[in-house]
């Protein structure tokens, strides 16, 4: 749906870790683009698994080269081989077990990497979960999510925006004269120069777009925040990547994710109350 007021639209892109999107008229009356979530389900995601496969069942992945089935073989080879409190994540399976000794604590069907590239501005960003060990460093329950520079990057390119970075101390003169500033933690609107009127301040959970331009606002900012899209849990790996939650429940069992492993509801509540920080996470 798209609506047209004076030269200024909505770009609302619903939230996934979602593509669907729809148009309209925003309340602050600037282009904006609802915040897009971190691990887009990229249609056409296979549906999850009803067979729970074995751990020591040999499915080959499709490899890209010799060295991926190398590093695959090699990765496969230390997580069947380790020992202790431990989870394993198959990337070709979608699927995490929890296991101490040879006792299998728990296992769940996975949202992994979709494996897909994304170029914009000069870089590129590759969308795969990395195989190997990793270690839980740290638990969150009710987590937000700050969107990364790739989360702007496929806004502005489905958009056809230019991006630009909106620093504290920096005011920018937008299309109608209005100037964007950022106050305290949330970023707003003061009056063209001359004019009475007060900070107003924008929507949190919008994209900052006027004219043909995306601000990606300050990482300590409230418009660089979103709840819920990393479920009620998450469990840090580091280097950006996460065991976490999702409200969108049936992605799990796809290639859906940019780089996490995504987890149902009741697995990704029972991980954060049962697997403790320093456990190690074998992923291949």
């Amino acid at each position: 749906m798209i609506r047209w007021a004076a030269s200024f639209a909505l770009v609302s892109v619903m939230p996934a870790c979602a593509t669907a999107q729809h148009f309209g008229l925003g309340r602050s009356g600037s282009d904006s683009v609802r915040l897009a979530s971190n691990d887009d389900n990229g249609g056409g995601a296979v549906p999850m698994r009803r067979i729970t496969p074995s751990l020591n069942r040999v499915v080959m992945p499709m490899f890209k080269s010799r060295r991926d089935s190398l590093e695959w073989a090699a990765a496969r080879r230390q997580a069947l081989a380790s020992t202790g409190y431990r989870v394993i994540v198959s990337l070709t399976d979608r699927y995490l077990w929890v296991l101490d000794g040879g006792d299998t604590l728990r296992q769940a069907p996975v949202a992994v990497g979709r494996g897909a590239d994304l170029k914009f501005d000069g870089k590129k960003w590759t969308f795969e979960t990395p195989r190997g060990v990793r270690k839980v460093l740290r638990k969150e329950s009710d987590p937000k999510w700050i969107p990364p520079e790739w989360a702007y990057a496929e806004v502005a390119l489905e958009h056809n925006l230019v991006m630009k970075h909106l620093k504290r101390g920096q005011t920018v003169t937008v299309t109608d004269g209005r100037r964007l500033v950022v106050r305290d933690s949330v970023v707003g609107l003061l009056p063209p120069k001359g004019e009475r009127g007060g900070f107003e301040a924008l929507p949190v959970d919008e994209h900052i777009v006027f004219g043909n331009t995306l601000y990606i606002p300050p990482p300590d900012t409230k418009n660089r925040r979103i709840e819920g899209e990393l479920g009620k849990y998450r469990l840090d790996l580091g280097n950006g990547y996460l065991l976490h939650g999702t409200p969108h429940q049936t992605s799990i069992g796809s290639a859906a994710t940019h780089g996490c492993v995504r987890l149902r509801d009741e697995d990704i509540e029972w991980l954060y109350n049962n697997v403790p920080v320093g456990s190690r996470v074998y992923i291949f």
